[in-house]
Order: structure tokens, then sequence, then C-alpha cells
């Protein structure tokens, strides 16, 4: 911006450096001891924040003190002036350039954007409107009751200074009692508004100002207006580079805490030397910045190293200030400074007051939760800081007329700083109590106490089971249970009564608002969680979180797919683009050679028509007249070439006359077919007329109407560089339709990102409310929201299959890799990978998950053929899938086909290739006796949607009963269909394996569809249950009894039917997780089907069929470990050992382990 000052105070006049107070050094300087003074002051200050907790402006006010004290000694003793000297030739812009940068990236990091970006312009009205009043009344109070005799360009400087609201103690005391985010947001980005303006006017001062009066305002305010949206654009451009930084995967924290703070006073440099405003850049960059932009964990550790640095930084601050202000004069300070102080306070808290109640229209407009209790709050928030004081040594610099007491800037200044930190933070956190908006609701106490509840089972489960162990056996439970019993106190200043708003509060409509605005959170979570865990994009998971941030001050708005759905009116625009771009491509129709026989002309002629080397030849003669274009609408060049212009201009002509010639000759009536053909029969007709209108005006000189109509047809010859376009629309048909699928890819992204978190809120909404009636309304509407949601992502798969493939890929790799990396971190954190050796693989994890950035946006789908693979089934086997293939037959339905009707007896299964069905059914009966579900569930009908490799038909083929939905197509629909009697030819070819692999993947589904939450710590993947026998399905006819056994039995889960508890003649019906206390069960249905999963370490079976019937985990792991093992010695010794590759390696385990085959894998 401009030149720095060489000391604290200069001169204007032959820049002559002069000190802040007292006499230049006349000894010599010693470097060190300032070091020590500055070292002191951090210990000092953190021994006083350590001590003084609550009070932060009792530190600044006690090291403000110390720097007076310090300052005094300075001023009367040689020794001391030596320790601060090197402070008071320091120049004070080079002050605000080693503090300001950290301090406004922290204040900027914390406010959220998507927040302030909803009331952008109703916070620069504020800032604007803050800034003029403080502009205007504090400047005529300063010039008013100021006996200094400052002169009116100090008086202006110093109302802008102090007009300057902090943009980090004006929150802080908010923040400490748990006011809305959406205010203090409001607060902080009203503070940075005005410190940015005022940090580019006073650089406007600090520019070579004599100058400026030779510039009119226009021009003043254009420099301005180019400096803002030059320091924007830096702050844009760093933010990326940064964000870059802290996302790279191979980056350790120490090192993106270096390269983020460093990058942080690079910004504000870069800003500054190129005359912009460094603070107007940082601004931009923190804003850009959130919880996304860092990698996990990483933002909590530069957040307190932000915290830490903008503490000592502001601590050294107040006392440097203070060493300035004791080195000056004692004689300029009277009673009269202490009432001018008192005034400019009074008048401070006024001008805010006044600016709040003429915003405040405005923010009942934008915001329904603010009414007039806010607006008292925000009145007190006029909070000074150390910005103020850092440009308060710069009024003197600037100022026309130097004054004898510079410090007494510094003095008011940081005065009405300690002031304003003290009586304003205290009244806002008052009147935030007093007024009652920090209370805590009554829904919101009832929701807290719900979880605490929660919680508390949750410890007294743990502390059950840990009562069970041995080694614990001597601890006094009793203390155990009381030390950790949690009890909700509410603070008293957060507690409602219950008898104030009972009537009020306990409706249906503030529950419902109240767990609107807790499932908005949860979403939150869910989004940023699936970011972290790779399965949600960066993109995608900020456009969900912004979305859901805009949506949740709407009262009783819940947030559907359709409203993040901004990007489908874009893909819609981009496809509109595209299609006329492809109707206006150029396509040769070759199939004319057929039309003429033996006729040899025609034929040369159509062969020379639709060969490359003719299209290429039209495109050189439009490009060599370009040359000759130029010279005609170059006046001069056209004056000395007259003829030689003509004669080229009828030369090109017959060139385009030819061309259409042969193009007639060869496509006849079809030749008008093509848009670009018309135009060049246009082009030449153009240049024909072109060519005659000259010759008219060599004959008629003196038409001045012809001659200006010649002039006209001259410049229309610049079509003839239309056809270029031609060359140009298929590179732009390719990249709007990478831009089409980055959009598809997204929106994908974005709506099966939006359906997770509706299931991860469903599991946690009990939590939120504990009364039936707000429940069963949540889940009524969160289910709707996911049902559509899921509708969305059909339509996109069938839009784009390619590219949904592909992006299903890209996620089931990143997933894989992700759970390796989980196992890596067990294997490393038990010793069993050393340091060196999981660094080594998790880089190699790491890479390959960096590769994935260049993942192909496509990938064409696979022959119908292939998708047998995808039957889990099937489990990939070529035994299974050659079976089934030759069976198997494509089916083709157009929309609104009905693929089956409830009722009707199934005819087959139909695995989706591709589109999407609807299933409209009655709530499912899991084959539950009429009698038994009479008063149970809902009447209303149930509504699914199935797409790409989804099954229609399983479970009532499996019964051989009436299929209880009807699918109709959603769109085109290609399925491969498998009849029901060669399904159960397979059944009786593969039996008894295929038949209950069918039921195990039934089972699976049912379970976590209803039991996620129970199952989250289980992992019951279908081959897994296959091959280890974590989970196998017991089946139960009418009247037939089993035996549970808790030891090996950890979940038992009626999955279809219906049992009875033999002890207590309870009934349980599907679907339900049976509870411990059942020990025996009979079926009541027909057929009841229960999935077991077995606990990690099961006991040995016991000699009754009814308790297991399968093989315990632990032999089939031993088979398993024992078969890599002979897997390995038949590689190895195969050439040797004969016997051992005949009778394979899984026998041999088998053999070994004593000759029995567990029945999960005798099929």
């Amino acid at each position: 911006m401009s030149n720095t000052n060489s000391s604290f105070w200069v001169h204007k006049e032959g820049h002559r450096p002069e000190l802040l107070c007292g006499s230049s050094a006349s000894y010599t300087v010693v470097n060190g001891h300032f070091i020590m003074l500055v070292c002191s002051t951090i210990i000092l200050g953190g021994f006083l924040k350590t001590l003084l907790k609550n009070s932060e402006v009792t530190v600044l006010m006690i090291l403000s003190l110390l720097g007076f004290v310090i300052g005094q000694l300075a001023h009367n003793s040689i020794e001391v002036h030596k320790i601060v000297y090197p402070l008071l030739k320091t120049p004070s812009y080079s002050l605000y350039c080693y503090f300001s940068p950290m301090i406004i990236f922290m204040a900027a990091l914390d406010v959220d954007f998507c927040i302030l970006k909803n009331v952008f312009w109703q916070v620069l009205l504020i800032g604007l409107v803050s800034f003029l009043m403080t502009f205007i009344i504090l400047g005529y109070v300063v010039l008013k009751f100021n006996k200094d005799l400052w002169d009116l360009q100090s008086s202006i400087l110093f109302s802008m200074i102090i007009g300057m609201t902090d943009p980090v103690h004006s929150v802080n005391s908010l923040k400490n009692i748990g006011v809305s985010k959406t205010y203090t947001d409001i607060i902080r980005g009203e503070s940075m508004i005005i410190c940015g303006f005022t940090s580019i006017c006073f650089g406007v001062f600090r520019s070579d100002f004599p100058h400026i009066s030779m510039f009119t305002e226009f021009h003043v305010i254009l420099g301005v207006c180019l400096d803002i949206l030059g320091s924007i654009i830096c702050g844009y451009s760093c933010s990326r580079i940064i964000q870059f930084i802290l996302t790279d995967l191979f980056s350790n924290t120490l090192t993106s805490v270096i390269l983020c703070i460093s990058m942080v006073y690079m910004t504000f440099y870069i800003g500054e030397s190129f005359g912009m405003s460094g603070m107007i850049a940082l601004v931009t960059v923190g804003l850009n910045l959130d919880s996304l932009s860092f990698k996990p964990r990483i933002e909590l550790t530069i957040t307190k190293f932000l915290i830490m640095f903008s503490s000592v930084y502001q601590q050294l601050i107040y006392t440097f200030f203070g060493i300035v202000i004791g080195c000056g004069e004692t004689k300029y300070l009277r009673f009269h400074t202490v009432v001018f102080m008192l005034i400019l306070f009074a008048t401070v808290n006024f001008v805010r007051l006044l600016t709040i109640v003429l915003v405040s229209p405005l923010l009942m407009h934008a915001n329904y939760e603010y009414n007039w209790r806010w607006g008292i709050v925000i009145a007190w928030s006029g909070i000074k800081g150390i910005f103020s004081l850092l440009l308060a040594p710069d009024i003197h610099n600037l100022a026309d007329q130097k004054v004898e007491s510079p410090q007494l800037f510094i003095l008011y200044v940081q005065g009405i700083s300690l002031m304003t930190i003290g009586i304003n933070s205290y009244m806002m956190a008052h009147s935030a109590r007093t007024l009652g908006l920090c209370a805590i609701s009554l829904p919101r106490q009832m929701a807290m106490q719900n979880a605490i509840k929660h919680i508390q089972e949750i410890i007294q489960n743990t502390i059950t089971l840990f009562k069970t162990e041995k080694i614990l056996t001597n601890v006094n439970w009793t203390l155990v249970e009381e030390k950790t019993k949690i009890e909700y106190i509410i603070p008293s200043d957060a507690y409602v009564s219950h008898d104030d708003i009972e009537e009020e509060s306990l409706t249906e409509e503030v529950l419902i608002e109240e767990a609107r605005l807790h499932v908005a959170i949860i979403q939150m979570s869910s989004f940023e969680k699936q970011c972290n865990d790779g399965i949600l994009s960066v993109e995608a998971a900020r456009i969900l979180i912004s979305a859901t941030k805009s949506f949740r001050p709407i009262q009783g708005k819940f947030m559907s797919i359709y409203d993040v759905s901004t990007y489908v009116r874009a893909r819609s625009w981009l496809i509109k683009f595209k299609n006329m771009l492809t109707s206006l491509e150029y396509h040769k129709d070759k199939r004319l050679f057929i039309l003429y026989g033996d006729n040899k002309f025609l034929l040369f002629v159509c062969h020379v028509v639709f060969s490359e080397e003719f299209e290429y030849a039209g495109h050189i003669i439009t490009v060599m007249y370009i040359y000759p274009m130029i010279m005609h609408l170059w006046p001069m060049a056209r004056e000395l070439n007259v003829s030689g212009l003509m004669s080229v201009n009828n030369y090109f002509v017959f060139l385009y006359i030819f061309q259409s010639a042969m193009k007639i000759i060869s496509l006849k009536r079809k030749y008008f077919h093509q848009y670009w053909n018309t135009l060049e029969f246009l082009i030449m007709l153009v240049g024909i007329i072109d060519i005659f209108c000259i010759y008219f005006v060599k004959l008629r000189p003196d038409n001045f109407a012809l001659i200006q109509m010649t002039v006209i047809l001259g410049y229309f010859r610049i079509i003839r560089f239309i056809p270029f376009i031609k060359l140009i629309i298929p590179l732009l048909i390719n990249i709007v339709d990478v831009q089409i699928k980055k959009r598809l890819r997204l929106m994908y992204s974005i709506t099966k990102g939006y359906v997770k978190s509706q299931e991860d809120t469903k599991l946690l909404i009990k939590q939120i409310s504990s009364r039936e009636s707000i429940y069963q309304k949540l889940y009524e509407i969160l289910e709707t929201n996911k049902r559509d949601a899921v509708k969305e992502l059909g339509l996109i798969e069938h839009e784009g299959r390619d590219v949904v493939i592909a992006l299903k890929t890209r996620q089931a790799i990143r997933s894989v890799i992700a759970k390796a990396l989980k196992n890596l971190t067990f294997l490393w954190s038990r010793g069993i990978i050393d340091k060196h050796e999981g660094i080594e693989v998790n880089k190699i994890f790491l890479a390959k998950i960096k590769a994935l950035n260049n993942f192909p946006m496509a990938i064409p789908p696979p022959t119908p053929d292939k998708y047998l693979h995808n039957i889990v089934w099937l489990e990939n086997k070529d035994v299974l899938i050659e079976f089934f293939k030759e069976r198997a037959k494509l089916a083709y339905f157009d929309y609104g086909d009905v693929i089956c009707r409830e009722g009707e007896m199934p005819q087959g299964i139909y695995l989706i290739i591709s589109g999407m069905a609807i299933l409209h059914s009655s709530p499912p009966t899991f084959g539950i006796d009429s009698s038994l579900r009479s008063g149970r569930g809902s009447k209303s009908m149930f509504t699914e949607y199935c797409t790409s490799g989804d099954i229609i038909g399983e479970l009532s083929c499996l019964l051989k009963r009436e299929t209880e939905y009807t699918a109709i197509c959603e769109t085109i629909l290609q399925a491969c269909f498998i009849s029901l009697e060669d399904l159960y030819e397979g059944f009786d070819v593969f039996w008894p394996s295929l038949e209950y692999k069918i039921w195990l993947k039934f089972a699976l589904g049912v379970a976590y569809q209803y039991f996620e939450s129970s199952l989250i710590d289980e992992d019951l993947e279908f081959q897994k249950c296959v091959t280890f026998n974590l989970a196998y399905v017991e089946t139960l006819s009418s009247y037939n009894e089993m035996t549970i056994d808790n030891v090996t039995m950890k979940f038992v889960i009626i999955v279809y039917g219906s049992v009875i508890d033999t002890k207590t003649e309870v009934p349980y019906l599907a679907p339900c997780i049976l509870p411990k206390t059942c020990e025996q069960i009979q079926g009541t249905s027909d057929l009841s089907k229960l999935l077991v999963v077995q606990a990690s370490d099961p006991a040995k079976n016991t000699d009754d069929p009814k308790v297991m019937g399968k093989a315990s985990p632990l032999v089939i792991g031993k088979a398993c470990k024992i078969h890599l093992i002979l897997k390995k010695m038949t590689q190895r010794y195969c050439m040797s050992l004969s016997a051992v590759p005949i009778l394979g390696p899984t026998l041999v385990a088998i053999l070994l382990l004593g000759g029995h085959l567990p029945e999960s894998s005798r099929h």
C-alpha cells in the first residue's frame, strides 16, 4: 500500500524519524533485552489467565497498567529505556502486519458462511449504517468536546477507529452462555465488514496522499471498489491453496499447521503489497474454509493454535501500548482526559443503539426469531479491541497537523477498549440471561433428559456385564454405581419453569419444532461423518450442510430432497443445450451412394463430396479468406487494394459456388435437409449479390443508395466464417457431456448422502422425543423424505447408468480401503505390526485413496448375463451362474407396465438390470396368522422403489404364496427373469444349500432393515455368514420347539412367522428380537424363520440338535486357518507330494479336524 513508517511516529517533511516520546537513544542499543520483556509478558499473561479464568478484561487491564509503569520507568531511567527502545523505534504499520493477520483469520474461520450468506445483505447494511453513524456522530463529538485541538483529519481518523467493532471480543460473552450461533455470526460478520472497510480507508490515506487530490471522487471510489474486489479474489485463490494443503492425505498434522499459518501471513502480505486490503483477503479465506476443508481431527488442532496465538498477541498488544502511553509526558493527562473518555464511551453505545433501532425492521423481516430482546443484546455488542489499538498510531502519522501529545490517541482508544470489554460484555451476557434468551426450552430439556437416561442405561448395562468377570469380583459395586451415576442439572440461567410454559410448550407443534431442529443437527453430523468416511464427496457434503442450514431457520420446514435439487435445473439446462448442439452437428448421409447405380460421374461426385479431403478443403478456403477480410475491414488497406480485393472476392465466391454445386449434384433435394448446407447456400447467394452490386456500382457510380447497399453487403462477408462453428460443435458436445456427467454424479452423491442421513436420523428419533405421537409423526416424515430420495436415485440411475456405476464402484473401493485401514490400525495398536511397517502400509492405502481422484467418470454397464454375478445367493459360483444363465430370459417393460399384482401367484423372480419400479402394498404380514395381527400396525399403504440390482418376487417364490405387493414400472425397465419352475429345479439340483442361502439373505435384510441400531457392531455380511457361520437361519413349524442358549446365541431374531415363549406364553411376532429371558420357544405359524447371531466366542455345541444345529465358528475358524496353511504347503510341495493336490487342502483340513464336515460348508 505505502511505504511503512521508519518509527512509531514520523514527520511528513523529509521523513525524519521521531520517537514516540522522550529523547532519542544517546547510547549503544544492545539487542536481547527486549526479547526477555516479551517472554516475561507472555508468561505473566499466562499465569494471570490461569488465575482469572472468567475475567479476561482484568488480565488485559493489569497488563496495560504494568506496561504503563514500565513506560514511566523507561521515561525516567536509561536502563529501562534500553529495554523498550526496540518497541519505540518499530513502525506502527509493522505492528499491524505482525499481529492482525492471525486474529482476523481466527475470527473469520469461526463464522459459519452458510448462515452469513443467508443474511449477507442485512449484515452489510448494518455494517454500512454503523460505519456512517459512527463517522458522523463521533466525528462531531470529537470536534465539539475535545480540548486537545485536533484537526479535522485527525478527528475523522479517530472516529473511524473508535467505530470499529472487535470481531473476537464482541461475541465471546455470548458464546460462553450458549446463545444461538446465528446472532453471534451476524455480530461478527458486521464487525469484519467495518474492519475491512476501515483498513481500506487507512490504506488510501497511507498511500501518497498529496496526489489523491489530483483525482476526482469517482476515481477514489472506483479504486476502493477495485481494492475490495481484488482482495476478495486474492483471498479466494489463497483459500483454495490452503484447502488443497489441508486435505492432502500425505501431510502430517505439524506440516499442515505450519503451512496453514504461513499461508495466512503470505495472503495478508500479498494483499498489502499489491495495494489491496490484506484484512479483507483473510476474511475471504476464513469464510471459504469450513470443517470439510480439513482432514479429520486437524481442524481442532489448528483452532487451538489460532486461539493460543491470538491470546498471546492480545496480551502483548495491550502491554506494548501501555508502555507507549507510559513513555509520554504525564502533564497531558488531565481531568478532562477522563471526562472525554466517558463521553466517548457513552457516545459509542448511543450510536450502536441508534444503529440497531434503524436496522431492526430489516432484521425482523430476515429472521423470524429476531425481536426487541435480541435488539437490546446486539446493542451492547459495540466492543472495541486490538484492531482499533493497532491503527491508533496512524492517526498521528497520517495527520496534516501534528499534536504535542500523540500518545493520547492510544490512551483514548485503549481506555474505550477496556471499558467496552468489561462493561458491554457483562451487559450483553446479563441482558441475554435476564430476557430469557439463554433459556433451554422444555422440549429441549426433555430431549437432554432422554439422552442422559439412555447414557445411564448404557453405564448400568456395562456395570452388569463387568460383574460377571472373575477378575472384578472384589470390586465395591455399590461405590461404582454411586460414582458413575449421572444427574442432569439445568443451569439456573437456562432453566425454564414447567409452570410458566406448560400450557404452550407441551403442544405438539412446539415439540415437533424442537424435534425438527434436532433432526437438522443429526443430519448435518451424518453428512460430515459420511464425508470423513469417504462415502460422500466434499462438494456434495458442503451442499447438503449448506442446504440444511438454510432451511433450518424456516419454522416447521423439514428439508426434502427436492429442496436440495438445485443442480437438477442446471442439469436440465445442460441437457437442452447438448440436444441443441447435437441437432446442429454436421452429419454426412453416406447411404446416398447406393442410389446412382452405374452412373460413374455421379458416383465420382458423391465420392468427392463425402470424402474428408473435400470437407477440409472447405475449411481451408475459409481460413485463407481471413487475410482478405482483414484488409477489407481496414479502410486504408481497402483503398490501396480495391481491384485486388475484388478479384479475390470473385475467386472465393466461385469456390463457394463450386462447393455448393457439387453438394447439390450429389444430394439433390436432400441438400437443404442440413442446416449447414442451407447456410452455405445463403453465403453463396450473398456473395453473388455482392458481386452484382459491385458491378452495378461501376455502371452507376452516382447512385448513393446502391453504394450504401454494396458497403453493407461487404460487411456481410463476415458470415463466411460461421461454418467454422462446425469444427467447434463436437468439442462443445464433449465438454457439455462431461459437465452433465459431473452434475449427475454430484446429484446422485447428494441424494445417496441424504438417504443415509434419513436412515441415521431414524435410529436416533427415540432419543429426540419420548412421546409416541411425536415419534410416529417424525418417523412418517423421515420415511416419506427417504422414499422421495430413493425415487430420485432411481431416476438419476436410469438417466446415467454409466455414471452411477462408476460412482458406486468408486465408493465400494473407498469403503474396502477404509475397512483395510481400520484393520491396519487395530493390528498396529496390538503390536502385531511395528511402527515402520505400519507407516509404509498406511502410505500404500493412502496412495490408493488418492488415486481415486482420477477414477473414470463413467463405466459402461455390464451385459445382462453379467448381472447374474450380482445375485448374492449365487455367490459368484460358475456352476450356479451357468445353470441359471441357460434358463434366464430378458424381460422388457414400458413405463406404467405392471410386473406383478398383489394377490396373484408368482411367476418367478425379476432381477432389475435397468430402470426403476415402484412397489405398492398393504402392511407386510411376515407370515403371521390374521388372528394374531388383527390389531397390529398401520392400515396405510406401503411404498418402496426398486432400482438396478434389486430383485422382485424372492419371498413369494420361496413360499409359493400370493405376491404381497403390486410392482409398477416408473421408467422403461429391463429385467432378467427366472421362472418359478427353473428356480425350484435349481433348488432340487443344489439342494438344500441354494434355498437356505436365499432365506439367509432375506433374514439378514429384514434384520438390518428393522434392527440396524442393535446390529451396528456386528459384521454380518452374507459371504461371511456362509463361510464362517457367524449367523444362520433356523426353521420352526407349528408346535415345534427350540431351546435358546444365551451363551452361544447373541441374538435370536424372528424374521418370518411367530413364536411363543413356552414358559411365560408371551407371543412374539416377526420382526422381533427375542429377549434374553426366553429359554425355549414354540412355533405358532405354519412356518417361522429365525436368524441366530452367534456370540463371538461361543461354547461348544450341546447334544440337543435344537440348540444349534450348526458347527461352531471356532471350529470353522480353525479350519480356515489350516486351509490357508495347507494351501501354502501344497503350493510349496506339490512337486513331491502327490496326495495333497488330489485330496485338496480343504478336505485335508477337515480330515485333520476329525473327519466332520460342518453343515454350512457341505454345500
